[in-house]
């Protein structure tokens, strides 16, 4: 479709940038007047960009050399996205502290315990939510240091939001049998996601009357509605979430989790690394990881 981000070389998003950006109706934050309600935002970005810089874990894990490749970069991306953060709190003029306990759980805990989960789930839907916020910052932030930073950025964002989609399509091509579990985890996440953005008035420096801040509710409304966009063109979801059910719904998330975190106590797991295909691969077997010149 015209008019859509690219991810990796090849693997547009699977949503625009248009439908993934919420008219604030030119209402922005301004940096004298909202220091600590940036500072508070800015703290959450960090550490989910230190978590990002974790990717390396995933190397060993990738199903092939071209996704390892691609990890690699983003943990470079991800620490030229810390210095800018680092930049954004000099501007303010605050230290960096540390983030609510939610947000580590959804940037530390909820990174998938397989490679089709962590693309599925922080990838695709967890750095798409992030990359929703980036919009809505460089749309309401004044401060033109602040915005080239965060602009900077989202191209980046929007590479690793367009793996996670390419990669999510691919495994359930090659398993559909992954729909269900993908869909169960993806919407515990989702869950716990919208009730931390549902409750942030009782922790922030909330002014109903602020300009940005007293549409929130509808910007949550939105993430969610973009979120649900999302799980439709994965292949993930096939009806609107408001039809799910409660009980369709924990019949999805309750074995999902169990199968999520039931691996862990199972010693004999065998893991299925880079090290075990790489003689397969085509960049191996096709000779394209071969350096010009080279006599073998």
């Amino acid at each position: 479709m015209p008019g859509r981000a690219l991810g990796r070389a090849g693997d547009p998003m699977l949503l625009t940038r248009q439908e993934m950006t919420f008219d604030f109706g030119g209402a922005t934050f301004d940096v004298e007047r909202d220091r600590d309600l940036l500072a508070w935002i800015f703290n959450q970005f960090l550490y989910g960009e230190v978590t990002g810089i974790q990717v390396g874990h995933w190397i060993q894990e990738a199903p092939n050399l071209a996704a390892a490749d691609f990890f690699a970069k983003q943990c470079l991306q991800e620490l030229l996205h810390i210095k800018s953060f680092k930049r954004c709190f000099e501007i303010l003029g605050v230290p960096p502290r540390a983030p609510h306990r939610a947000v580590r759980m959804l940037s530390s805990d909820f990174i998938g315990g397989t490679f089709e989960e962590h693309v599925a789930l922080e990838m695709a839907q967890g750095e798409g939510f992030v990359l929703l916020i980036f919009y809505a910052l460089i749309d309401t932030i004044e401060h033109p240091e602040i915005k080239k930073l965060l602009a900077r950025a989202a191209p980046q964002e929007e590479q690793h939001v367009g793996f996670g989609e390419a990669e999510t399509v691919k495994a359930l091509a090659s398993n559909p049998k992954l729909r269900r579990h993908l869909l169960g985890i993806t919407l515990a996440g989702l869950s716990i996601a919208t009730r931390f953005s549902s409750r942030l008035d009782r922790f922030l420096p909330f002014d109903p009357n602020h300009p940005v801040l007293r549409q929130f509710p509808a910007f949550l409304r939105f993430g969610i509605d973009v979120a649900e966009l999302r799980l439709r063109r994965l292949g993930l979801l096939d009806r609107p979430l408001a039809e799910m059910g409660r009980l369709r719904t924990l019949g999805l998330v309750a074995p999902a989790l169990a199968r999520r975190y039931g691996r862990i106590l199972w010693p004999f797991r065998r893991r299925r690394r880079l090290t075990d295909t790489y003689l397969t691969d085509p960049g191996i077997v096709n000779g394209a990881m071969r350096p010009s010149g080279a006599s073998r």
